[in-house]
């Protein structure tokens, strides 16, 4: 956020995760940071700003304070570090750096170092020669000292002092005089060829612009200022044009005022009084004394009035802040302070008591205010812009978060591909497989189960069955159709087809039957024990309803997998002559039954499957293995691998005129009249109580 305030603490830690990651030291990164931080100043539209700064490294880096103070106009609360140039007497050039956020000073070479490169052609090498709490500013700041020298680029030799270089400096001196020769007769020469004309018909400066061609010599390399032998301006006019200024000596007594400035602070033309008893230092932050501003001459002075010399009537009022420029007169020994009044906006300008009028025609404050109202109503389109920005992204994660979530619910109750068919809108054409083998199981005598025991315990015996056989469903990657009380339904081959869809159901009904010896019947205490049936052969699937669409399973596929459940035997895997030729020769242990009645189709060999004989339990139950799905062959048609597959919804079983059509798994067998009925907690079928008598009645 852009006017938000950051915390240094995030800023050092963003450091020291860089260092680990990059394994570099942090005045590395800081020094690389502090380049790129010059860059990005430039791309953000500062560029202009930043070049027009100075005439060079020095003048760029003296005036970097009013640059951050002209900013704190807008960023209230930047806490913004304080440059200050020095020149030694042996000619070196020391850069001061003063900051209350420590641990950050490395990157400063970054950024003088680059705009040194980019905006004076030049390189620049840093040193740091002190780092030390600093005493010449109130409280405990960072003070840190940079030997910084220049050199031009493509040049080696650096801006040293002349006793450390002689023999450079000669020699620069001696080629300095001979382009001064040449210029000086390249002019004779232009001043030769120039018209005769009468004296007095040609003036001074015509003279001169014929000789020199702006934009290829430099006048101001040979500028020498001219000052007057008296000031001609009166007192009077002088404390008018500058209403705000204050002149005081090296003891900080006050000598002279402007005419607005004692309108507001009244005592300060009082004989003899102290400037440090009316006002206190904002910026820079450095001692009260002569000494110290004129350490800090070139920095920009803001200082504040001490709300207990302000009268009574106006301490209701803000205390009013001044911003200008220290000059220091030698003759005089005195200070002068040209400012003007430090606002932001026409409400602060109103609260200090103050009009537009109060303030000088020429100083640019008047435009400054204007301008800085306009720019805070921005400002705070800008904020709230960035604010609703931030709100939509937490709302779109969140939205994503739940999109995922309600993905994850509708692939559970349909296929991927029919599932997302759906989500655009197309219609899902109905798919006939040749070949497919079904699964029904029910736990055997639950509706005994159900009548002796409490509703929670009913729920949570299932629960934890069919969380097992879930399971179960990904491991041998068959489609779980549908559970209808203590009926589970299960395919494979559907709805994408596998060559192995025999195998993996026969699997998953051994692994059914370990996983059904886990879960305790609530009455006994004991294992329960369930009954399975399996039957292949070719089905027709497709997508039934509007309002909750369920994919569904027709043909007497599904009806003959229904009755090899319902004819099966306790803990025993029932298999019809067809699956048993899908699954023969596979390394299956299987037992034939001999030959039953099957209702509604007569006379059936069937099977018991035992056993994989090339598999063990642990890899039919996925243990230890990690592993999702533990087959690796190809579907049909699809090329894409059996892991893909999603876990299949929930489709239930009904009858119509012979059809049976599986949307859910029954453990009973339902006629034209057959109607469900609604237990306490889970619904079965009537006819379910005369089947198991039926096989109660052959078992016997």
């Amino acid at each position: 956020m852009t006017y938000e305030i950051y915390d240094d603490v995030i800023t050092l830690r963003l450091v020291q995760e860089a260092c680990t990651m990059l394994d570099m030291p942090s005045e590395v990164v800081l020094k690389l940071f502090g380049e790129y931080f010059f860059s990005f100043c430039k791309m953000a539209g500062y560029d202009t700003m930043l070049r027009t700064l100075g005439g060079n490294l020095v003048e760029f880096i003296e005036n970097l304070d009013a640059l951050h103070s002209y900013l704190a106009l807008s960023y209230q609360e930047m806490n913004a570090p304080s440059f200050r140039v020095e020149k030694n007497e042996d000619g070196r050039m020391l850069l001061h750096y003063y900051s209350d956020r420590k641990g950050l000073y490395h990157i400063v070479p970054g950024i003088i170092e680059a705009v040194a490169k980019d905006f004076f052609d030049s390189e620049v090498s840093m040193t740091i020669l002190n780092q030390s709490e600093e005493d010449e500013r109130t409280g405990k700041k960072e003070h840190v000292v940079f030997l910084v020298s220049q050199r031009s680029r493509g040049s080696k030799r650096d801006f040293r002092p002349q006793r450390e270089n002689k023999e450079v400096t000669k020699e620069d001196e001696e080629i300095d005089r001979r382009h001064q020769a040449e210029a000086l007769e390249r002019m004779r020469a232009r001043c030769a060829s120039l018209p005769h004309c009468p004296a007095g018909k040609r003036s001074r400066w015509d003279m001169v612009r014929s000789i020199v061609m702006f934009g290829k010599d430099n006048l101001l390399k040979s500028f020498t200022p001219c000052y007057p032998d008296k000031l001609w301006m009166e007192e009077q006019a002088f404390c008018n044009a500058f209403p705000f200024h204050i002149v005081f000596d090296k003891q900080l007594k006050v000598k002279q005022t402007g005419v607005n400035i004692q309108k507001f602070v009244p005592g300060l033309q009082t004989m003899d009084i102290r400037l440090d008893e009316y006002f206190s230092i904002v910026h820079p932050q450095v001692t009260f004394n002569i000494e110290s501003i004129r350490k800090f001459i070139n920095s920009q002075f803001v200082l504040k009035t001490r709300r207990e010399m302000v009268p009574l009537a106006s301490q209701h009022q803000s205390m009013l802040k001044l911003r200008g420029q220290m000059v220091w007169m030698e003759s005089l020994g005195c200070m002068v302070y040209l400012c003007s009044p430090k606002l932001r906006s026409l409400q602060e300008l109103e609260e200090r008591g103050l009009h537009i009028s109060d303030i000088a025609q020429h100083d640019t404050t008047r435009d400054l205010i204007l301008l800085n109202q306009q720019r805070l109503a921005e400002m705070e389109l800008s904020n709230q812009l960035e604010r609703k920005k931030e709100e939509l992204r937490i709302l779109s994660r969140h939205l994503e978060t739940e999109k995922k979530k309600t993905e994850t619910l509708l692939y559970a109750m349909l296929p991927r591909h029919v599932a997302n068919q759906l989500k655009e809108g197309k219609r899902v054409e109905a798919g006939e497989f040749q070949v497919c083998t079904i699964l029904f199981s029910d736990v055997v005598t639950f509706t005994n189960i159900c009548a002796a025991c409490e509703p929670i315990q009913i729920v949570n015996m299932l629960n934890s069955m069919y969380s097992k056989f879930d399971r179960l469903t990904s491991v041998h990657d068959v489609y779980k159709v549908e559970t209808i009380g203590d009926a589970y339904m299960v395919v494979g081959g559907v709805p994408i087809p596998a060559d192995s869809h025999a195998e993996r159901v026969a699997n998953f009904a051994l692994g059914m039957r370990i996983a059904a010896r886990e879960v305790t019947n609530p009455i006994t205490g004991q294992p329960i024990q369930i009954r399975v049936g399996l039957h292949t052969g070719p089905v027709l699937a497709g997508v039934v309803g509007d309002k909750m669409p369920r994919y569904c399973l027709f043909g007497d596929t599904v009806n003959t997998a229904s009755r090899m459940e319902s004819h099966g035997v306790p803990d025993h895997i029932h298999l019809s002559p067809f699956t048993y030729s899908a699954l023969e020769d596979k390394g299956f242990d299987i037992l034939e039954r001999g030959e039953i009645q099957v209702k509604g189709k007569g006379l059936m060999t069937t099977y018991f499957l035992l056993q994989n004989l090339c598999v063990s339990e642990d890899t039919i139950m996925a243990r230890g293995t990690g592993e999702p799905c533990v087959y690796r062959d190809n579907q049909q048609g699809t090329g894409e691998s059996v892991r893909d597959t999603e876990e299949p919804d929930s489709v239930r079983k009904e009858e119509t005129n012979g059809q049976t059509t599986a949307s859910a798994s029954s453990s009973s067998d339902l006629t034209n009249e057959d109607t469900p009925f609604l237990g306490d907690t889970t619904p079965f079928q009537k006819g379910h109580l005369n089947d198991v008598n039926s096989r109660l009645c052959r078992l016997l």
